[in-house]
């Protein structure tokens, strides 16, 4: 009866026993692994009850299974017998307890388990508790597994694929977890029919199962709808499970199934962070998780067994120092002090790149642009104009985030949630995940009349995406890209064009961002930006408000205190100060009336949930309109020095030209020249279609979806 292990076979454990003691990634993650699993085995054994999420006791289960998989490995590498005991008491206690506890309370809408709050969280325990039982059970005896089987794994087995089937074959990251978890188990205790079940669905006709989740979840890019930070989640069960596929169901050809969507989906995860490792919080995130992550250091170790390897996977590893304990992991950990061996790894670069969403890959996109300044320095100009992200989709097509200087300049605020902080609503997302972060207020772009995109309607969000117009990144002077959301407010087409362009005279790249709206009648357009540090200087008078009141009553806009505000005759200037950098905005609206209004979040906010940040809005009234704004850095601040350096930007003005369904021309005036850009409309537009516009009794003509121009000031 007894199993073997699932991801190991004797030659591969008698490789990795070898770099026990060594310096290499492997060795450094095994010293790690029992360092950290030693002192945990010596807390006495504790199966608890039920608690909060976040609290002890869901912790507890958490850390229970995490040293129990890690100890079932490093009982094969090491050969150290402890290992395993600790490993086989762990189980008898939960053998002895787990059919003892109730279900959970439900609390919130997922499903509960017996250790857990929440459904998902079982599926993790069911994950990791299975391969380290794979590992240890040719030290129990038979009449041990029989017990272990029949009182935890089968009673799991039977709630994960019964009680809870609808949840089983979820098309969502907990259906990952549900199918990988599943399959591993049935594998753990000899039956191969959950195995084929976790695959193929429960019904086996592809609406379900693991084959089903990474065809529908992951697109022909790679890029999975929820977003990196649910990618990041979502990427360690689904490499785990594909190795286990790979070894166990070869005749599946995991590894090249849907044109390498494994390989795909864990480049494109890596492609979207920031250059300081973290990833931009699209959807629902938390603005911490990064290219550290257990589940990322996994997924970078299978790409690199089965894919193939180049310097920003060894620039990957050199950042993570530590590889999945794991025949995958050996292979990077050989590669990577091979290479060290010759010459220094520097840090990764990852290329600029526009990542499709969709099952087909047609339902919009993701644009990563990147850009280096002269002291190497990275620029990252994230937009999002692809799918709404099912439940943990916001409202915010066509938003923007952009990253410089090592720290998010103009931000996204991330979800509304204290992860695991029990006394937070049990760590739960919170109301004003809802009422504010999800909100179309609460990014870089415009609102319409101060209501929220798809009007906060999830079933009317996931039918639409935005449609790409151009992603050109192949000259160094400019990178840019274009996308239209014409489905996202009634009547209304809407267009985002966004560029990162060198001029001569600016020590930084600029960032020009173009927005514009057409629609019937006269509208009120509020476009926000969300930013941090102290306010340095405007070019318009203002009003502070020593009485609050908020900047509207609902859709986000209830959640804002009005600060303060100013008419602009013009253009509006508003420079700020980042850490040790200066950051100068001028934007101006084709109407020519114009409000910059501050704001500040924490009103209608009694449990003090939001976190207080700043932002400013330039507000416009009219008919169609176009927002043209440029994005300058400059300049360095040491305070600990007392030095102040370029405070002042070189960039004068921007200024809309004019614009119509053909296309947008605006102006850039730095100190010493103007830049003339012009961008096409069109949606069918091409590399060779030529526009031919008149504004003012002047001509404008170029070929493309773009042109510059420039003269010396007058």
């Amino acid at each position: 009866m007894a199993t073997q292990p699932i991801l190991l076979t004797e030659a591969e454990i008698a490789l990795l026993s070898k770099e026990v003691g060594r310096s290499s990634l492997m060795g450094k993650t095994i010293a790690t692994n029992q360092k950290d699993v030693d002192a945990f085995m010596q807390l006495p054994i504790d199966i608890p009850g039920h608690g909060e999420a976040g609290g002890y006791e869901h912790n507890r289960h958490k850390q229970n299974y995490t040293y129990m998989n890690l100890a079932g490995r490093l009982f094969l590498i090491t050969k150290e017998q402890k290992y395993a005991d600790w490993v086989i008491e762990v189980l008898e206690q939960y053998a002895d307890k787990y059919l003892t506890f109730d279900f959970h309370v439900q609390k919130n809408t997922n499903p509960t388990g017996r250790l857990f709050h929440q459904i998902l969280n079982e599926h993790c325990w069911l994950f990791y508790t299975s391969l380290a039982y794979s590992c240890v059970a040719s030290q129990m005896s038979e009449a041990q597994q029989q017990r272990i089987q029949e009182r935890i794994f089968e009673p799991m087995l039977e709630m994960f694929t019964v009680k809870y089937a609808h949840d089983f074959d979820r098309i969502h990251n907990h259906g990952i977890w549900a199918v990988a978890a599943v399959g591993i188990c049935g594998l753990a205790v000899g039956k191969r029919e959950y195995l084929e079940m976790s695959v193929y669905g429960l019904d086996r006709n592809d609406t379900g199962g693991f084959l089903a989740q990474i065809s529908q979840l992951f697109a022909p890019s790679g890029y999975y709808m929820e977003g990196p930070y649910y990618h990041r989640y979502a990427i360690r069960p689904t490499c785990v499970f594909a190795e286990v596929l790979h070894r166990h169901m070869p005749e599946v050809d995991i590894y090249n199934y849907k044109n390498g969507v494994i390989g795909n989906t864990v480049q494109a995860l890596l492609s979207t962070a920031y250059p300081n490792g973290e990833f931009p919080a699209l959807n629902d995130a938390s603005r911490t998780m990064g290219i550290t992550d257990m589940g990322v250091q996994v997924a970078v170790s299978v790409y690199s067994k089965h894919y193939g390897l180049d310097d920003n996977l060894l620039g990957m590893a050199k950042i993570q120092d530590a590889v999945w304990m794991h025949p995958c992991g050996l292979a990077l950990s050989q590669a990577f002090e091979q290479a060290t061996a010759d010459r220094e790894i520097g840090m990764p670069f990852w290329p600029s790149v526009e990542l499709n969403e969709g099952p087909t890959g047609e339902s919009g996109a993701q644009g990563f642009i990147r850009m280096q300044d002269k002291n190497q320095d990275v620029f990252q100009l994230v937009m999002n104009y692809g799918q709404h992200g099912m439940g943990h989709g916001n409202f915010d097509t066509l938003g923007i985030t952009y990253f410089n200087r090592g720290q998010e300049v103009l931000r996204e605020y991330g979800f509304g949630r204290w992860v695991n902080v029990e006394p937070k609503f049990g760590g739960r997302y919170l109301d004003e995940n809802k009422t504010y972060a999800r909100q179309t207020i609460a990014h870089n772009m415009v609102t319409i009349d101060q209501t929220c995109q798809n009007y906060f309607d999830v079933e009317r969000a996931d039918s639409v995406h935005g449609i790409p117009h151009f992603f050109k990144v192949d000259s160094d002077s400019i990178k840019g890209m274009s996308a239209f959301a014409n489905d996202h407010y009634d009547g209304f087409e809407m267009q985002r064009s966004v560029f990162m362009v060198n001029i001569d005279g600016l020590e930084a790249p600029l960032l020009l961002d173009l927005y514009r709206l057409n629609g019937e009648g006269e509208h009120q357009y509020d476009y926000s930006h969300q930013y941090e540090g102290q306010i340095i200087r405007t070019n318009f008078d203002y009003t502070t408000h020593t009485e609050l009141d908020t900047f509207g009553d609902k859709d986000g806009y209830q959640h804002l205190w009005r600060v303060a505000d100013g008419k602009v005759d013009g253009t509006a200037l508003v420079s700020w100060l980042q850490n040790n950098t200066y950051y100068t905005w001028l934007g101006t609206s084709s109407n020519d009336n114009g409000e910059v209004i501050f704001t500040r979040t924490g009103a209608n906010d009694p449990s003090f949930n939001l976190r207080s940040e700043p932002a400013f809005t330039l507000r416009s009234n009219g008919g169609n309109t176009l927002f043209a704004s440029v994005l300058e850095t400059h300049g360095y601040f040491n305070e600990e020095f007392e030095q102040s350096v370029t405070a002042r930007g070189q960039v004068k003005n921007i200024e809309v030209i004019g614009h119509n369904n053909l296309g947008s021309v605006v102006e850039i005036t730095t100190a010493s020249q103007v830049v003339t850009v012009m961008i096409s409309n069109q949606q069918s537009a091409t590399d060779t279609t030529e526009h031919e516009l008149e504004f003012n009794g002047q001509q404008y003509s170029w070929s493309g979806f773009y042109a510059l121009s420039s003269r010396p000031v007058a």
